[in-house]
């Protein structure tokens, strides 16, 4: 997988290539680009699709020592990963950290369309009992250390108060083991960890809605039918975004890239085209 070299370290990152139009797709807390796998072949066809790993746990290269990897961090590195590829006029696609909206009147002049796929939003951080839970543990000398031994026994991964709270079908072992290999064998990828949960401020998504009536953008708000960890009321982000527009998911809980990637991609196919870009010689007119 290639990695650029940021300002905090290199970021690895998967590029479809093509001429299409850019998709970026973004993963949560302690996930990585595997998450978007069968939407990223479901898109391939038409679409450039790049799905960098950020540093939220499941990456396999440590950020410098000192760096900040807050969700405002998170957010400004995306912005200098979208600048050093060149990205433009890009599909932002963002599934259960709430990252993407801090971009949002600040540095989102790469960004043609945003996507808020069932993720943390305004008042709903630490989300659900499994954030609430970490963001706890995660205070405690040792406590991130103790809960990530639960990810090694496949029936407490399974539980709703882990993992499978999270999704509606039961997600292969496989995978689980690929998300936290790096922070069992990695201590510097475990105080990345560890520093985004005690440097992101329980208010950071709040603040960050203020900011969303400035995006002007087409914006789709599209939010797992059976949502569980991420409450239906926060899909009133659509509101709050002046082209926003609110779909759901079916069959799909916050996972929904892994849950329904069929239903996913068709209303991503339908909102890019109804939302066409007028700067591309393709766009429809």
């Amino acid at each position: 997988m290639p990695g650029i070299e940021l300002s905090v370290g290199t970021v690895a990152y998967t590029d479809t290539g093509g001429d299409g139009e850019v998709v970026v797709l973004l993963h949560g807390l302690a996930f990585d680009e595997s998450v978007w796998e069968r939407v990223t072949d479901g898109l391939r066809a038409d679409f450039r699709v790049v799905v960098p790993v950020l540093p939220m746990g499941s990456h396999r290269r440590p950020m410098r020592a000192g760096a900040d990897l807050s969700a405002q961090g998170v957010a400004d590195l995306l912005a200098e990963f979208l600048e050093r590829l060149d990205l433009r006029d890009v599909t932002l696609v963002q599934n259960d950290a709430g990252t993407a909206q801090l971009l949002v009147g600040a540095r989102d002049e790469r960004v043609h369309r945003l996507v808020l796929t069932s993720c943390e939003a305004l008042e709903n951080y630490p989300p659900g009992v499994q954030g609430r839970t970490l963001q706890a543990l995660s205070r405690v000398p040792g406590g991130i250390f103790l809960l990530l031994q639960s990810f090694r026994v496949p029936f407490l991964v399974r539980l709703p108060n882990s993992l499978g709270g999270m999704a509606k079908h039961p997600i292969p072992y496989e995978l689980v083991r690929r998300w936290y290999g790096p922070l069992f064998t990695d201590r510097r990828i475990l105080r990345d960890f560890a520093t985004f949960l005690r440097s992101t401020r329980k208010d950071t998504y709040l603040r960050a809605a203020e900011r969303l009536r400035e995006f002007r953008g087409p914006a789709l708000v599209a939010w797992g039918a059976e949502d569980r960890m991420m409450p239906h009321s926060t899909g009133r982000l659509a509101a709050l975004l002046p082209r926003g527009e609110y779909v759901e998911i079916p069959d799909a809980r916050t996972l929904v890239p892994l849950d329904n990637p069929g239903a996913l991609c068709a209303e991503l196919r339908r909102f890019i085209k109804e939302s066409p870009d007028s700067r591309r010689p393709d766009a429809a007119g």
